[in-house]
């Protein structure tokens, strides 16, 4: 073990009055997103050249997203829930068709489907992995089921090989969700590339930052026009490539307006030139920080060991949680107790999405019924208890530090506060709280 955390795991816990294990300034360790002089002057340019709402930077930025990802095609839209739309819409899908997501993942995975009727129903996820389930997947899937959005959840790539072979069996669309993992590489294949389409967030928190943004990517030709047809009139003209389309140009299919602002297409470029290197650096910095815990009872790493596999930006770090390793010690306690220390976690995750009201009981749009089984052919009710992992995932796994650079000192201290606590959990056992009923949130916040 590393002497200087084994020093300060061997003080008595903070959560008593002893010393923190956390004492050093932490510098910018956590600070993101990275502005430099370079993304100031590009955002700047297009500001003063009151080009904003053209979209010349912005095809440069598509441009050079597409060749980075290896791409035929990439389309910018104003953020990452609007280009999972637009992707959806791609996928020329009916009304009623149903379109596979899993239940434990940020709510822009599933319910941009109401929006073109489609019927998202929820799968379970792996416990490990906590990326969607290809079991469940495969057990989920009906008649009607037309589309999977697969989401490669915070930065781990999903059992891709055994996914695209169900999906393939059953002829079915596949979306990757890749707003937690942008650049990522699955058996040394690109997140995103698998599919049919990939889609993903560039808002200012995320790995690949663009201020406020979403991008789309496809090398499907059909995809591709139609996204543009969806909400990009300004570019939706009678030369578009899909010929049952042409009659249609010049307004937004959609009848909305996706134009990203050329504000965020500049930062965008700036940003991607940057990107495999700040990646790298998190990688490192992470995989430090999981090390250096390492065989520490209660706590295990999320992290992907398939070789030629990568976490991209660690976007959303999570540790997995083993209480009967701790004697049952909540996990609750247990991060009263890391915080106390002075360190950052956050227990829980994502609500699952079947149990939410807005897919079990409301009427979105004034059908006079639940929206969702409004739209569906069937009954496709899953009430509590149908997807056990994504049920009770919460207390079994927390969010971790940001950690943007390598300081091994400073990521020292923050691996020592999660230590500490754990080796001395016997102390905390009286008086242990438990666990609430939930643990997590519908929109689960991430800190820096």
């Amino acid at each position: 073990m590393n002497t200087s955390v084994e020093t300060k795991t061997s003080s008595p816990l903070a959560f008593f009055g002893g010393p923190k294990a956390i004492q050093s300034d932490p510098k910018d360790l956590h600070n993101w997103p990275i502005i430099t002089e370079e993304d100031e002057k590009a955002v700047l340019e297009s500001l003063r050249a009151g080009n904003m709402s053209d979209w010349d930077i912005t095809v440069e930025f598509e441009k050079e997203f597409a060749a980075w990802q290896g791409t035929k095609h990439a389309l910018t839209y104003t953020n990452g829930t609007a280009a999972i739309l637009a992707t959806l819409f791609g996928f020329n899908l009916s009304a009623g068709d149903e379109v596979i997501v899993p239940s434990m993942t940020y709510w822009a995975s599933a319910l941009p489907a109401l929006s073109l009727g489609l019927v998202p129903v929820l799968a379970d996820i792996e416990a490990d992995s906590l990326c969607l389930d290809p079991d469940s997947f495969e057990t989920h899937i009906t008649e009607h089921t037309k589309a999977v959005v697969v989401v490669h959840t915070m930065g781990h790539p999903a059992d891709m090989d055994r996914i695209m072979a169900i999906a393939n069996k059953h002829d079915l669309k596949v979306l990757e969700d890749v707003s937690h993992a942008q650049g990522g590489l699955y058996k040394g294949k690109k997140l995103g590339t698998m599919g049919h389409a990939g889609a993903a967030s560039l808002m200012s928190g995320k790995s690949l930052v663009a201020g406020e943004a979403g991008v789309l990517w496809t090398n499907d030709q059909e995809i591709y026009d139609r996204a543009v047809a969806w909400g990009h009139y300004n570019r939706f003209t009678p030369d578009i490539t899909t010929e049952n389309l042409r009659h249609l140009a010049g307004l937004p299919i959609g009848g909305v307006k996706g134009r990203l602002v050329q504000l965020a297409s500049a930062l965008g470029r700036t940003q991607l030139r940057h990107y495999d290197e700040r990646c790298e650096e998190i990688r490192k910095s992470t995989n430090y920080f999981w090390d250096l815990l390492e065989g520490v009872p209660g706590l295990r790493a999320h992290r992907i060991q398939t070789e030629n596999s990568n976490m991209a930006g660690w976007y959303a770090a999570h540790g997995h949680y083993r209480t009967e390793e701790l004697e049952g010690l909540s996990l609750t306690r247990f991060a009263e107790a890391v915080k106390a220390e002075g360190g950052y976690i956050i227990p829980g995750c994502n609500l699952p999405l079947h149990l939410h009201p807005l897919l079990t009981e409301t009427d979105i749009y004034g059908h006079g019924s639940p929206t969702r089984q409004f739209f569906a052919r069937r009954d496709v009710t899953q009430p509590k208890g149908s997807l056990p992992v994504s049920e009770t995932i919460g207390a079994k796994v927390y969010n971790i530090p940001r950690l943007i650079r390598f300081y091994p000192e400073l990521i020292e201290e923050q691996a020592a506060a999660y230590r500490k606590v754990a080796v001395n959990y016997k102390e905390l056992l009286a008086d242990d709280p438990g666990d609430p009923e939930t643990l997590g949130a519908w929109s689960q916040t991430f800190a820096k």
